[in-house]
């Protein structure tokens, strides 16, 4: 026995070794590529010295004899921080994910290969002003510079992430940059989703899209044809069922396109006399961020923002005269059209001027582990030919035909990344405004602040469509009907532009803009309904505004949605019934609607009324449409305020849903709020115990910042994810957009991973923070140390003071020229 014991020990004793000595050298290898800001390097490329200046939160200020220089050493910056995160960008673009990650991501490459946006972006490189193209290659050899010291430096390959899966890391070149921008547009599109959805509940019949898929208050559309008018041979089995999308998918489900706010002041209606601006861009939420904080040093003068690593530019921010924010223009920039195939030769597709072979090519998919796969790409005269395993095109397609679509990011002369350097040296206004003209895709509201100035304009370009088109771009049409096809782009004068308002005003929630009837109205579907309506308030509710009364408005978590629904949904609920005995259902009832009354609507993480009202209205939409619907109800994840409302103020007999159709009684609207607010306790009940005070919207709406590929691994996602409690919630300004989906439906996923406000009447107190850190490394200080200041609300300095960047350094690193030691 006691030897037994002794081998026993033995055997532990070495298992555990073994773990440690494992994760020394884990570690180890890991922390090899943990960068050092305070070296100095010979590089090539560069006419005179750079230094690059630390802050204490890992933001470069750099500092160059030449606008080549800077941009040399803002690519070596960014590839210093995150290199990894830089190469999966670029793979994805170029549908070579599959090469690293197997047949995973295989359904992504394949649709990437398909929209060719990297032959795109290498087409529209000849598209850039001497400038720019001078920018971009200035920027690719500073990726390059790095990546060449990691190699000969044995700097642990740039990143711990390329131990684990091997990945050569390719040489930047400018095509790149212009392909992440291009990413971008995937990652803000709403309207692939949007049409394919609004064509599948058309085909049920008894127009059921004008409530729940309603147009935003103004000026809509009077008809639309039924999808199955259209297109008579289209399945009718609408609820198809697909396999979830690639978890490293750019495209992002209905409702995640991109969001934002923007809000500017002019100095009369500022308390120092100097306009102000605060913007916050909604992504979802990763680990790290999509943004990095730089400030470059250009001969036009200092910018300072949000860059994405990759691209070159500062996308939001300052310089001296001017600030810009961004905000999703939500505008229609893409058609789905329904192409007849010839029943004699499926090689060829009707025109309007007959039929004509598709353009057809090869390519091949290498996949890790398995067969390459080769694809015919087809592209008709109207664009690529996506494959009915996509978006759910195969619902929507009748036998006989395919798919394709015409959207402006396929643009093979984009000169978008142009306009974006031409931004960052404007000095007004006017200029900026100007600059937006040659911006392509994606479509966004730029929102601006000079000295004296505020204004917004969309940028973008926008298509011109045929007045006869038969769905208005709402749902995929006919594409050998001429009327239905792209006219050209509509001039940019056209865009919604607002210089100098009257009331020194500027705001966007990715709110309706403008009411024209079509072709001119720019879309039918907006991204909010409701954040706009709490902003106008708090903008109205002073005379002047300050840098404070902007920040508050910023991390305002007070819900319109919340507001403005419960009065409705809860008329005949309120303080009705005897008192019931503690213990029953009827009494937790009864205490959520006292809660609930006495609430204010503030979605904060520390109460538990945010918590009751959002498991409400889910659990309540859910009732109103599941018997209408079908399985096609399940697409319908998140709470759409506008439909309850039209519901329970019966707007065009939108009453209707609250009858189940397939019972003998008439249920009220009463019974279902009644019934659904019983089925949102239950669910609480039994994830947070039985005492209603105790519940805590936190404990539910949990951002989850999670590293997109070693945060699904057991042991590394707790090294790599972020968690953190969270206010906030779909319809607040301090928006955390939550997951919709089980089992964390209110998990926050989508929320503002840059925040910047800037007031003019004193520049350096200017503050900028991001989600997470500047650093990619998990193993860094700074690759979440941002992330705290972040959920707090809390922000950091943002001086263009070159004194003040340089007596704050953490470290500097120097970049001389000269070939690197041998």
């Amino acid at each position: 026995m006691f030897t037994l014991f002794r081998w026993m020990v033995r055997i532990v004793s070495t298992a555990l070794l073994s773990v440690m000595l494992g994760g020394f050298f884990i570690w180890y290898f890991a922390s090899r590529s943990l960068p050092d800001y305070n070296a100095t390097y010979a590089v090539e490329g560069i006419s005179a010295p750079v230094e690059i200046v630390r802050s204490t939160e890992d933001v470069p200020h750099i500092f160059g004899a030449s606008d080549h220089d800077v941009f040399f050493a803002l690519g070596l910056a960014h590839a210093e921080d995150r290199l990894w995160q830089m190469t999966v960008m670029r793979r994805t673009v170029q549908g070579r994910l599959s090469e690293v990650f197997g047949a995973d991501t295989l359904k992504t490459d394949e649709l990437m290969r398909r929209l060719d946006l990297y032959g795109a972006a290498i087409e529209s490189v000849s598209a850039q002003d001497a400038d720019t193209l001078a920018a971009l290659e200035a920027y690719s050899a500073g990726v390059n510079q790095w990546i060449e010291l990691v190699n000969e430096g044995a700097r642990g390959r740039g990143a711990p992430e390329f131990f684990l899966f091997d990945a050569p890391i390719a040489y930047w070149t400018p095509a790149d940059s212009l392909a992440i921008l291009k990413l971008l547009s995937v990652q803000l599109e709403s309207q692939f989703n949007e049409e394919v959805l609004r064509a599948r509940v058309s085909m049920l019949g008894q127009d059921w899209t004008r409530d729940i898929m309603p147009d935003m208050p103004g000026q809509g559309v009077a008809a639309l044809p039924d999808y199955a008018a259209l297109f008579p041979t289209v399945p009718r089995n609408v609820q198809t069922a697909l396999a979830a999308p690639d978890a490293m998918s750019p495209f992002p489900p209905r409702h995640f396109a991109g969001a934002s706010n923007a809000f500017a002041a002019a100095p009369e209606r500022s308390a120092a006399g100097g306009s102000l601006l605060a913007n916050d861009p909604h992504l979802g939420l990763t680990a790290p961020s999509v943004w990095y904080l730089a400030r470059v040093e250009l001969a036009s003068g200092g910018v300072i923002g949000g860059t994405i690593p990759g691209i070159p530019l500062v996308l939001t921010g300052r310089n001296a005269e001017l600030g810009w924010g961004i905000t999703s223009a939500y505008a229609d920039t893409l058609d789905l059209y329904i192409e007849e195939l010839n029943p004699a030769d499926p090689e060829r597709y009707r025109t309007p001027a007959g039929w004509e072979a598709f353009a057809t090519r090869r390519a091949i998919i290498q996949v890790k582990d398995a067969d390459p796969v080769t694809l015919t790409l087809r592209w008709t005269t109207n664009g690529p030919v996506l494959p009915g395993g996509h978006f759910n095109l195969a619902s929507v397609t009748p036998p006989g035909h395919v798919v394709s679509l015409n959207w402006t990011a396929l643009s093979r002369q984009d000169s978008s990344m142009s306009a974006g350097l031409a931004l960052m040296r404007a000095r007004s206004v006017t200029e900026a405004a100007t600059a937006g003209e040659r911006y392509i895709a994606p479509a966004q509201n730029l929102i601006l602040a000079d000295q004296t100035s505020v204004g917004m304009v969309t940028i973008g370009r926008l298509p011109a469509r045929d007045p006869g088109h038969a769905t208005q771009g709402r749902m995929p049409s006919p594409g050998w009907e001429a009327a239905n096809r792209w006219t050209g782009f509509l001039p940019y004068d056209d865009n919604p532009k607002f210089l100098n308002p009257e009331g020194g005003i500027v705001i966007n929630t990715n709110n309706k803009t403008v009411d024209r009837p079509f072709p001119r109205h720019v879309s039918y579907d907006w991204g909010d309904s409701q954040r706009v309506l709490r902003l106008t308030r708090l903008m109205g509710e002073r005379e002047v505004h300050s840098r404070e009364s902007f920040i508050a408005a910023q991390l305002d978590t007070v819900s319109p949605a919340a507001r403005g629904l419960l009065p409705l949904v809860g008329a005949d609920l309120w303080f009705t019934g005897a008192p019931a005995p503690d213990g029953t259902p009827e009494r937790m009832r009864q205490r959520a609607l006292e809660l609930l009354a006495a609430w204010d609507g503030e979605m904060n993480e520390h109460l538990p009324e945010p918590l009751i009202y959002a498991a409400w209205m889910r659990a309540l939409q859910n009732r109103l449409i599941r018997d209408e619907l079908g399985p096609l109800a399940t697409e319908f994840t998140q709470l759409e305020p506008l439909f309850v409302e039209r519901v329970f103020r019966n707007t065009d007999g939108a009453g209707r849903w609250c009858d189940v159709m397939q019972s003998a009684p008439v249920e009220t609207c009463t019974d279902i709020a009644r019934m659904a607010l019983d089925d949102a306790l239950l669910e609480l009940r039994a994830k947070f115990g039985t005492k209603v005070e105790s519940w805590r919207w936190g404990d539910a709406h949990e951002a989850l910042q999670d590293h997109q590929v070693l945060g699904r691994a057991p042991l590394l996602g707790w090294v790599t994810n972020i968690r953190q409690s969270t206010s906030g919630g779909d319809f607040t300004l301090m928006r955390g957009m939550t997951k919709g989906t089980e089992p964390n439906p209110f998990a926050n996923v989508h929320a503002a991973g840059f925040r910047g406000v800037y007031d003019f009447a004193d520049p350096d107190s200017s503050v900028f923070v991001i989600a997470t850190g500047q650093s990619g490394h998990p193993l860094s200080r700074h690759y979440d140390d941002l992330s705290v200041l972040w959920r707090r609300g809390e922000y950091i300095p943002m001086s263009l003071d070159p004194e003040l960047a340089r007596a704050a350094a953490a470290g500097i690193t120097r970049l001389e020229p000269g070939a690197p030691a041998e």
